[in-house]
């Protein structure tokens, strides 16, 4: 894969409101007796070179990756200079104290473990430079996770005391053979990676936004107020989003509601204690977020997500039954207004089933379900044609398609973008975040250096995906069929090893 070199990474740093950003920083560092050699710019520069070469995220690696360059761009970007006449190189010591000061200028001066405007902003300017311009209009979705980054500190003692103040005690689920939940000392970090839209064309998983806080501050309003402010200022434009049960278990004033106010889409993968049914509003039962017939069979509540390992005909019987199901939904009759209120139908009504309480309902064909038993003393979902569904109805069950159906589980199955995106941070042979890949105290060094290397990483990503769609390209007109991504083998010892063959083991 292409690495980064000097001049893309310049052309990153000299974007518009990258360069907005480094002026910032400057106007914010204190004015000494003598004239700063190293400039803010170059140290951003060097920071993405030592994430180019993978290198670890270290102070002395920069000023080996900065020392490494040319004489004639080292003379250009002030890591060289001439000095009583002499030519004076940029020390070790001097990248530490200009680091020191622009973390002073980009932190709090009380950390909290969350990260400052500032500093947001810087972040935001740097990734957002590393995304193609075109992308915005080929895609607007979004898959969001966190994951953990240890700090280089040890945990507190005994005295409550840690090198690292912006660090706390969080936890983790090993998802891998042999990892296990276990608590670390560190940060969260979140990221949105944008994924194709439903019905669009495949795109470049390149990271949009990301976010770094404490691990004493839940990871998703953290996240989700970077994206509600980056679509208010039109950075973002937020259709879908994709997250797991992670993110929808949480309140719905710190994840749902905000990005429903903000025009979004929920795709999400309900937590257990979620789903089934949850109560009632106007005698409609409220069931995986969505409002359905009084007179639904129980039985078609008790459908859950299919297991990873189904075979085709459990597949098939269980998108029959989500259709079923979906038959007893109260249709969406109006979309969603300023004060977040909608109107839905009854399905009887919308002839999607016969009832005896609809009178024309009972003229459908009978290959549409029929209410045996209606309610005896009907509530207001039967005896109106239609009613109001405030916000607060499935406020943090409600999403994009009926859970779990077919068309939920297509669309949900684009949220392993993110996963590759943390994968990717976390990989030993490129970036691998582990404990030591920074050894920075604080929140404002990890967060420079994380953004620079999903900085980096999005350039890789793009260069991957425009090699792969120019030999597509090559190979259609030749007349070759595109090449395909190889897919893991799934072999058991059974398929090996015949069983009851000579080399089949005792």
């Amino acid at each position: 894969m292409r690495r980064v070199d000097l001049a893309r990474a310049e052309a990153l740093v000299d974007t518009p409101a990258m360069a907005a950003e480094i002026a910032r920083i400057t106007a914010a560092l204190p004015i000494g007796v003598r004239a700063r050699q190293c400039p803010v710019r170059t140290i951003a520069l060097g920071m993405l070179l030592t994430q180019a070469d993978h290198r670890p995220a270290h102070l002395s690696r920069v000023h080996e990756a900065l020392c490494a360059l040319s004489e004639e761009d080292r003379r250009r970007l002030g890591v060289t200079v001439d000095w009583h006449g002499t030519p004076h190189q940029l020390t070790y010591r001097q990248v530490e104290y200009l680091n020191t000061l622009v973390e002073t200028a980009l932190g709090k001066d009380e950390p909290d473990g969350l990260a400052a405007d500032g500093l947001q902003g810087f972040v935001d300017a740097l990734i957002e430079a590393s995304v193609p311009a075109t992308l915005s209009e080929a895609s607007t979705s979004l898959a969001i996770d966190w994951t953990d980054v240890e700090s280089f500190a040890h945990p507190p003692g005994r005295d409550g005391i840690s090198a690292d103040p912006e660090a706390a005690w969080g936890h983790r689920r090993g998802g891998g053979p042999e990892e296990k939940a276990e608590m670390f000392f560190g940060h969260y970090c979140s990221l949105a990676t944008v994924v194709r839209d439903e019905d669009g064309p495949e795109v470049p998983e390149v990271v949009a936004t990301m976010t770094l806080s404490a691990c004493s501050h839940d990871p998703v309003p953290v996240l989700v107020t970077a994206l509600t402010q980056a679509a208010g200022r039109g950075r973002l434009h937020l259709s879908d989003v994709l997250a797991d049960s992670g993110y929808a278990h949480r309140v719905p004033s710190h994840f749902a509601l905000p990005l429903r106010a903000a025009r979004a889409d929920l795709v999400v993968d309900l937590h257990p204690q979620d789903r089934g049914p949850q109560g009632t509003h106007g005698g409609a039962i409220c069931h995986n977020g969505n409002l359905y017939c009084p007179s639904t069979p129980t039985k078609l509540f008790e459908l859950s997500p299919l297991a990873r390992d189904a075979s085709v005909e459990e597949v098939a019987a269980h998108d029959e039954r989500a259709a079923e199901l979906a038959r007893y939904k109260l249709g969406r009759l109006t979309a969603t207004d300023e004060d977040g209120l909608h109107r839905v139908g009854c399905p009887a009504v919308a002839g999607k089933l016969r009832c005896p309480l609809r009178a024309a309902s009972m003229a459908l064909d009978y290959t549409r379900p029929e209410v045996l038993v209606p309610p005896e003393h009907p509530p207001t979902c039967c005896t109106q044609v239609t009613i109001t569904v405030p916000p607060s109805v499935n406020a943090k069950t409600r999403q994009k398609h009926d859970y779990p159906s077919k068309a939920w589980r297509r669309s949900y199955a684009r949220r392993t973008g993110v996963e590759c995106s943390n994968a990717r941070i976390k990989d030993p042979a490129t970036i691998d975040i582990a404990k030591g890949w920074c050894r920075l105290m604080g929140l404002v060094g990890p967060t420079l250096f994380l953004a620079a290397a999903l900085a980096v990483r999005n350039l890789e990503i793009v260069d991957a995906f425009e090699a792969r769609r120019t030999e597509n390209e090559r190979r259609t007109g030749a007349g070759l069929p595109p090449r395909t991504r190889r897919r893991r083998r799934r072999t058991t010892l059974g398929d090996l090893v015949a069983v009851g063959s000579p080399d089949a083991p005792p």
